[in-house]
């Protein structure tokens, strides 16, 4: 059976037979089912992870209310950078909102990995300043985007998640109560139409 994670990080850096076990002895992969939590607000994180499919989301709960941060679709990268290398609780949640399958790699293992394959080092590296580039640019479009701005983005960068994602965790993550995004919706529509 192919091992989806090595098979992935051969696309960047090669790796011989024995690194190839290495990875995978190192980054198991686990599935998870829908509605699964696999970091709570308060808990320090012990893993991160890469999602080969299913959709993970991130949420706060500020006064009471859960507001949705990011959905993690597959090929992405899923970790809690502060809560896991500083050892410090968790301030979100992880949650499976379909079921998953998810490659699962802790502090200690990415240690090990480091010292047995070394290139793995720098493709990490790449990777973190890749997302770090990504977050950074999402969070400016956020800020300076209206609702509806950000709903229109929304339909252009990640259009799949209309038919993956319950409307009012939508209306969350772009900053509006559900109604407000019913409203953005038929507004929308409405534009396309003319």
């Amino acid at each position: 059976m192919v091992n989806q994670i090595v098979e992935g990080i051969k696309q960047y850096i090669d790796l011989t037979d024995e690194e190839a076990r290495i990875v995978e002895d190192c980054i198991p992969i686990k599935n998870f089912q829908k509605g699964t939590i696999l970091l709570r607000e308060g808990q320090v994180a012990k893993a991160s992870y890469q999602n080969l499919s299913g959709l993970v989301r991130k949420y706060y709960i500020v006064n009471g209310e859960e507001i949705t941060t990011n959905f993690y679709e597959e090929n992405t990268s899923i970790s809690s950078l502060n809560s896991l290398n500083k050892q410090e609780p968790s301030t979100h949640y992880l949650e499976c909102i379909e079921d998953c399958k998810l490659a699962i790699l802790t502090k200690e293992k990415e240690d090990e990995l480091i010292k047995k394959v070394p290139q793995y080092e720098a493709l990490c590296r790449a990777s973190v300043e890749s997302d770090l580039g990504d977050h950074q640019e999402a969070l400016a479009k956020y800020l300076i985007a209206s609702p509806e701005q950000r709903y229109l983005s929304l339909l252009k960068d990640k259009p799949n998640l209309l038919n993956r994602v319950p409307l009012y965790l939508l209306a969350s993550y772009i900053g509006v109560k559900p109604e407000s995004l019913s409203r953005i919706r038929k507004r929308v529509m409405k534009n396309k139409n003319l």
